[in-house]
């Protein structure tokens, strides 16, 4: 018996390609897993063997032809008037060699040339038998012309190319092309556009030329194809229409379409690199570099992209999506990335988004991924370790919020509670005490205030004998950091729900005129005192104001010194701000005053109304931090001969009204009557604040807390929190007093 040669037919166009073969010769598709296999036999002489081992006798003359058919292959079946494999004519284009009655080529669509269309005609012919008729015996119809015949392997063929090519859409964020069933990217997870039709894919040699929805179009053209083939009655000719676009224009030659097409991606190339010397090689070398990159890319590195784009842009919002993700904020760009993003002005290898943000001067940004950085330890304050009591506290602090009825109707808390640490810390080894403080406190805050500018703690005197050094508290880095920092200080939580936010807000609106009129001569007065001699029109004014009140209505968004007068008003306490007098760059370069730091006064209360115990808040590089002292022992003359009247279970904290220049701090938002000069100020912060002098001559506020006095919710918050580290504390004991005795027992 002969051997046979195994050859498999690709599923795409059916090419029939040697077994060692492993992409489709003709249109470099891979091979199928279980492919339909094509049994050929060399020798014309011998019959083959189909699969099941039965014999199949051919017509003499012509090659046998077995097909076995799968899934991914369709079954061909010769019908008695077939021309041999010999008379196939090969394409002048393509060089694919197509079946006899084809009228143009299956692989690039190339019309068939005349002669090549009559030599076949004449070869039909001669085929026949010499005695055979025109037309057929036994029936009652005339043959249908083989001008007007397509092949059903063609149309088989044709369609399956079509329904590959047009059943995808393109994502609008990274350009992959998707399949029609893919609702998200496959790539980057981008969702697909809802009502948009399926994009269509770049236009190959063999792509037809129709401006409509690729759908439709398969639709159309196989229903030309069956009435060319003869299925509408022979209606229907070579040159008629298909929805709306001729089969002339579809049928011309590819070459010139192809041509077009690449010469336009070669512009955009070169239009976006800026290279106008670069050849028509290399333009064509970096066109697939760039989809190579891009199909190499994932979720994350799509999102990284995003990011660092969003940084130029100054689009926050795509810097906290990649955080949000798991993004690494130190993330480096690659080569292959800045080839891909194409600004070589913008984007450097090597540059992270905190690269980026200096460059571009995004100090909103620096604030947010330089903290994101610098957090190696993991925090752990007292509002995360106890979540239930930490909701009972929320609760506690909107349930203490009222409407002050009159003329005046501003919300106040009814409940005055200040935070400190507590004294047990101090019992703790010094191990323990770094890890609770590495957890607890803003390192790079506390540094930045200390000793880059000495703004808190720089008197010895405060500090050490008077036990009245601040700590800065670990603050989210959100919008809402003003808000956070507020309540930390006074009840040790954050503003999750919000709830400070809308008193914020409602108080500004239902008070709008009282507050509108402090803002507007204060502003008026700091502008004329800088040297700005200008003035705004009223229409100006109140565009400013209604600003300032959308402000407080969106979460996220940050808030400015009005806010900061108006929570003064909702705690019924003065708040004491201790900040950087300007704005900095990374570089260190100073770019304007931040007018932060100073004195704000509940000055629209009556002062009967309002505590003079105040809070502290610290203020650096766009960012609140809540600034706490630690409980000690109550003493009855501190300072300068004043007597303090406090019992023991009072903590007593002095907070410098001047700086460290001894220059007294500003009060904010006065009115043209209390204005004027130092030592009147100073006597209307007497008024308003338990004030003393100490022997070192600082005028000092006294801050005051108990824990008789305090919420009974937060000291238990506390206590749990702190439960945690006396723990630690015994297991280290414990571990110390195992070694102790297996020294003992050696």
């Amino acid at each position: 018996m002969t051997e046979l040669v195994v050859k498999w037919a690709c599923e795409y166009c059916t090419y029939e390609n040697w077994p060692s073969a492993i992409k489709c010769t003709m249109c470099r598709a891979q091979r199928p897993s279980a492919g339909a296999i094509i049994t050929e036999e060399p020798f014309k002489s011998t019959p083959a063997l189909d699969p099941a081992g039965l014999s199949n006798s051919p017509t003499q003359g012509s090659s046998a032809l077995l097909i076995c058919p799968d899934s991914s292959a369709r079954p061909r079946v010769r019908s008695a008037d077939m021309p041999e494999m010999s008379s196939k004519w090969s394409c002048h284009m393509c060089t694919y060699l197509n079946w006899p009655r084809a009228i143009r080529c299956t692989q690039c669509l190339c019309n068939r040339q005349h002669s090549q269309q009559h030599a076949s005609q004449q070869g039909r012919q001669q085929a026949r038998s010499p005695t055979e008729s025109p037309q057929t015996s036994g029936s009652g119809c005339r043959p249908v012309p083989s001008s007007t015949v397509t092949d059903p392997c063609e149309e088989y063929n044709d369609r399956n190319r079509l329904n590959t090519h047009a059943q995808q859409w393109t994502c609008t964020a990274c350009t992959y092309e998707n399949l029609s069933k893919a609702l998200k990217c496959v790539v980057c997870d981008h969702p697909r556009p809802n009502h948009s039709p399926l994009a269509e894919p770049i236009q190959l040699a063999s792509e037809p030329e129709c401006q409509q929805p690729p759908s439709k179009f398969i639709d159309a053209d196989i229903g030309s194809r069956r009435s060319i083939g003869g299925v509408a009655g022979g209606q229907g000719g070579v040159s008629g229409s298909v929805g709306g676009c001729s089969t002339s224009q579809r049928r011309s030659p590819p070459s010139s379409k192809r041509e077009s097409e690449v010469n336009m991606d070669y512009q955009r190339i070169e239009v976006a690199s800026g290279a106008g010397v670069r050849s028509k090689e290399e333009l064509e070398v970096d066109y697939k570099k760039l989809k190579q990159i891009k199909n190499r890319m994932r979720r994350t590195d799509w999102l990284f992209l995003n990011a660092c784009v969003g940084v130029v842009e100054g689009d926050l919002a795509a810097v906290e999506t990649y955080k949000t993700s798991g993004g690494d904020i130190a993330r480096q760009l690659s080569s292959d990335e800045v080839h891909l993003l194409n600004r070589p002005s913008a984007f450097d290898v090597g540059f992270t988004l905190v690269h980026l943000a200096i460059r571009f001067q995004r100090q909103d940004m620096l604030a947010v991924l330089l903290t994101e950085v610098t957090q190696q330890a993991a925090k752990c304050i007292p509002a995360m370790v106890c979540p239930e009591l930490t909701e009972q506290i929320r609760r506690e602090v909107a349930a203490s919020l009222h409407q002050r009825k009159g003329d005046f109707t501003c919300y106040f808390l009814t409940d005055l509670v200040t935070f400190t640490l507590p004294a047990d810390i101090e019992d703790l080894p010094p191990a323990v005490q770094e890890k609770l403080f590495d957890e607890v406190l803003d390192r790079d805050v506390q540094k930045e205030l200390e000793e880059e500018s000495p703004i808190i703690n720089w008197s010895l005197e405060l500090g050490t004998r008077l036990d009245s050094r601040l700590y800065a508290l670990w603050n989210r880095t959100a919008g809402d950091c003003l808000l956070d920092s507020v309540l930390q200080a006074t009840w040790g939580i954050y503003d999750k729900d919000s709830v400070l936010r809308k008193t914020l807000h409602d108080s500004l609106h239902d008070c709008s005129h009282w507050f509108y009129t402090r803002w507007k001569e204060w502003e008026s007065w700091y502008s004329q005192s800088f040297g700005l001699h200008f003035s705004l029109r009223e229409e100006q004014w109140q565009e400013d104001w209604a600003f300032i009140l959308s402000l407080a209505s969106q979460p996220g968004s940050s808030l400015e010194q009005t806010h900061i007068f108006v929570l003064a008003h909702i705690l019924r306490r003065p708040i004491i701000v201790y900040g950087v007098k300007y704005y900095k760059s990374f570089r260190g370069e100073t770019l304007g005053f931040t007018r932060f730091q100073g004195v704000y006064l509940p000055l629209l209360w009556e002062q009967n109304f309002c505590w003079k115990s105040p809070i502290a808040l610290g203020y650096t590089r766009g960012h609140f931090s809540a600034l706490v002292a630690m409980e000690n022992d109550g003493f009855d003359n501190r300072g300068a001969g004043a007597n303090l009247n406090t019992d023991d279970d009072v903590t007593v904290t002095f907070l410098p009204l001047v700086d460290s220049d001894r220059k007294l701090l500003h009060i904010h938002f006065l009115s043209a009557q209390e204005m004027g000069n130092e030592e009147q100020q100073e006597k209307l912060l007497r008024s308003w604040l338990d004030c003393c002098v100490t022997d070192g001559g600082v005028l000092v506020a006294l801050q005051k807390s108990s824990r008789r006095r305090n919420h009974p919710l937060v000291t238990q918050m506390v206590e749990k929190w702190l439960d945690g580290y006396r723990q630690i504390r015994a297991c280290a004991a414990l571990s110390d007093g195992e070694e102790e005795d297996d020294d003992d027992d050696e």
